[in-house]
């Protein structure tokens, strides 16, 4: 049960900062980190409700974590613009805001009418690294006394500690997710599709679900690059992977498998429903129009064959090779078209 400043000793506080250091160091896993903070934040001080808040940089946004580290299904539609609210505003200036008095701030407002109990006071504490401002610890009516210049003076170490954690954490998965990306499309690599598709076909396994694949070859791309260089050629590969990313479902993943060579997995999908879903697609890419280089308008044909668990086989190799078997067929037969 967390205490009181005025019942803990420094001594005390010492060995949770050294419980909470030794737990960040421990995992470079950025939920299981989110998840200790807000367990040893509850630990040093008591409040009504404590809050963590991670910015989202794309969208200039902050979302709720929930006690598992991620965002917080029950508050994924609440989000605090950057410069709005208690949240917003320590986001944006990178300071922390003490408020002791709620219902007088009118920062205090949107957070006050949304809570079920009343605000009387609250912190904001931003979790500010070397890179900016990650998140803010928001802290609701804290139970704090005449010690409470050293309680803050505490809440900024340990959250100092964090952003350091967390900035150690998003560095380990941006290296991971560069080892797995293509560099010319931004879409997966064929390395990755190896290890996603084994993962993939073993949960359609489990759940007697259908897995489809497609194999999509642009056609006569060597003319692009013959015509007008390999530059324009890696230009257009990039837009033509950006491409099929758009046209497919969410729930899909899109590889470079090589050259001019794309894969679309497509879970939970079965023949008839890849076939459609793969007609569009190739519809659209198709008609697509491509800028170039200085202008250059470009449009690119495109061969797929398509390949489905457990129909075309049982593993990797067996439901590549269907496809790619397809994929080739379409190729000898005129190009231009989709086979299933």
């Amino acid at each position: 049960m967390p205490r009181s400043s005025a019942n803990r000793g420094a001594l005390d506080d010492l060995l949770v900062f050294h419980e909470l250091a030794r737990s960040l160091t421990s995992t470079l896993d950025l939920n299981s980190i989110l998840r200790t903070i807000l367990e040893y934040m509850e630990r040093f001080i008591n409040a009504d409700l404590w809050a963590l808040l991670m910015v989202d940089p794309l969208r200039q946004e902050l979302y709720y974590v929930s006690r598992e580290g991620a965002e917080d299904p029950r508050l994924a539609d609440i989000r605090v613009k950057v410069g709005e609210g208690l949240a917003g505003w320590v986001a944006h200036h990178g300071e922390t805001l003490i408020i002791p008095e709620a219902a007088t701030d009118p920062r205090m407002a949107d957070a006050a009418s949304s809570q079920s109990f009343a605000v009387r006071s609250a912190i904001g504490l931003p979790i500010r690294g070397r890179k900016g401002t990650h998140g803010v610890l928001e802290i609701f009516n804290p139970h704090i006394d005449e010690h409470s210049d050293y309680t803050v003076a505490f809440l900024h170490m340990l959250v100092d500690y964090a952003a350091i954690a967390i900035e150690n954490a998003q560095d380990i998965a941006q290296v991971q997710q560069l080892t797995i990306t293509d560099d010319v499309t931004g879409l997966y690599n064929a390395r990755h599709l190896y290890a996603v598709l084994e993962r993939e076909l073993e949960k359609a396994r489990h759940e007697s679900k259908s897995l489809s694949l497609v194999f999509l070859d642009l056609d006569r791309f060597k003319l692009v690059n013959d015509a007008n260089g390999h530059l324009i050629g890696s230009q257009l590969l990039g837009l033509v992977g950006k491409r099929i990313r758009e046209l497919c479902r969410t729930t899909d993943l899109c590889f470079r498998y090589g050259g001019d060579e794309f894969v679309i997995l497509m879970p939970v999908t079965t023949r008839e429903e890849a076939l459609r879903l793969t007609r569009s697609i190739h519809s659209n890419l198709t008609h697509s129009v491509f800028t170039v280089g200085k202008g250059l308008e470009l449009t690119i044909g495109a061969s797929a064959g398509i390949a489905t668990y457990p129909g075309d086989g049982r593993s990797v190799h067996a439901i590549l090779g269907a496809a790619d078997k397809r994929m080739y067929s379409v190729k000898s037969t005129g190009r231009g078209r989709v086979e299933a």
